[in-house]
């Protein structure tokens, strides 16, 4: 990775790299996520590509002929950033797909295509989703961060990553203008108190059971309008909400889901903790894992198990065709306890066992009673993930 001379931004190849293979595969790709994660910097690296800001009322003018723009950059690569800003943006991205087989355009927003009605065609079919993630563990060391803990307090957007004291007025200009430009723009939404303080809570409790009842009152709304919102939050890519791994109903968790805040950092200034404590450090780290895991296999492919004797495995990863994998995070090896995982293998006795360490420099096999497990850091992932693929 380098820095980037036109603005200081550091380079993200891997990103880059995986733009370039979903062309390979379709010719539009929307490229969504939170704002601020670095999307803008990232089509603008893209080597080849014109660049264009649907921020610009004078950009916004040259596209409303859609036909007539696309026919301009025949056989090019385009990118428009924000183009959730245009009049009709799914329809621009569908004539591309269907009439300009010759054009490769890559669409950025933070709302979810189809997560709003600005867009009333999902291109279903016609298009590659990528969501762009907070800096991965395995980027850290590029933007020069001189602990772990930095990522954990921080943050993994790269402006709040990168500055070298805590950054808690930019938390909070970040959920003003989250609310501005990506709610009220895209969503009706009521009581902007409701629905900012169950996102605040939600991240408050990142990592724990969501039982929509108990935030009510705290919010003054009702479980259905709460509902709502966790689906937008979900669709705009500021929580991950996973569903229960469960194949036996009568003594597994099978509907309540689990909330992760998308970034850390939130999650720390949401709970007012300017100065990590040990305790803090396991629960922050499994964010970084759960980005890693979503990088490689897609948060789709994601849960997390638990039985109604409060066993509890952080991640479960169910490959199509392939056993499933019951993932912990522990930010410290000794702090392990397979009790779960050995419950889990006694319901699901196919299933692969990963322990993801922060202070495991390698990978080994290790076994516990009747289960073996696989301890490593998060650096591994890639070679764990495409192992079992194999299997």
């Amino acid at each position: 990775m380098e820095i980037d001379p036109l603005n200081g931004a550091v380079d993200r190849p891997l990103w880059r790299e995986l733009l370039e293979r979903e062309w390979r595969e379709r010719r539009v790709i929307w490229l969504t996520g939170p704002r601020r994660l670095g999307k803008t910097t990232l089509v603008r690296s893209l080597p080849d590509t014109d660049y264009f800001d649907c921020d610009l009322p004078r950009v916004r003018r040259d596209v409303e002929d859609i036909e007539g723009f696309l026919k301009r950059h025949r056989g090019r690569r385009i990118a428009l950033d924000e183009i959730h800003r245009l009049a009709d943006p799914s329809n621009l991205l569908k004539v591309a797909a269907d009439h300009f087989p010759d054009i490769h355009v890559v669409a950025t927003g933070s709302s979810t295509l189809g997560a709003s009605a600005r867009f009333r065609d999902t291109l279903a079919g016609r298009k590659r989703t990528v969501r762009l993630l907070p800096v991965l563990h395995r980027e850290i060391a590029a933007f020069h961060v001189p602990t772990p803990e930095r990522r954990l307090l921080h943050g993994g957007l790269p402006e709040h990553l990168t500055s070298s004291a805590l950054p808690e007025r930019d938390f909070a200009e970040w959920i003003e203008a989250f609310w501005a430009r990506d709610i009220l723009e895209l969503f009706s939404v009521g009581k902007r108190y409701s629905f900012l303080r169950f996102l605040e809570l939600l991240w408050a409790q990142s990592g724990g059971m969501c039982e929509l009842t108990g935030f009510t009152a705290a919010c003054e709304a009702s479980r259905q309008t709460l509902a709502n919102y966790l689906d937008i939050f979900a669709a705009t890519g500021v929580v991950h909400v996973l569903r229960p791994f469960a194949t036996h109903p009568s003594r597994e968790i099978v509907s309540m889901p689990k909330v992760y805040a998308f970034d850390s950092g939130f999650v720390c200034y949401a709970r007012s903790v300017d100065t990590l404590r040990t305790s803090d450090k396991g629960g922050l780290f499994e964010h970084l894992v759960l980005d890693e895991l979503c990088f490689e296999v897609g948060a789709e492919s994601l849960h997390y198990w638990r039985d109604k004797q409060k066993h509890e495995i952080d991640f479960v990863w169910t490959p199509r065709g392939r056993p499933p994998v019951a993932i912990e995070c522990k930010w410290r090896a000794a702090g392990f306890d397979p009790v779960a995982m050995k419950v889990f293998a006694g319901l699901h006795p196919e299933a692969a066992f990963w322990l993801i360490a922060e202070d495991r420099d390698s990978w080994t096999m290790r076994r516990y009673g009747s289960i073996d497990v696989i301890e490593c850091g998060p650096a591994h992932l890639p070679q764990l993930v495409a192992r079992h693929r194999r299997r």
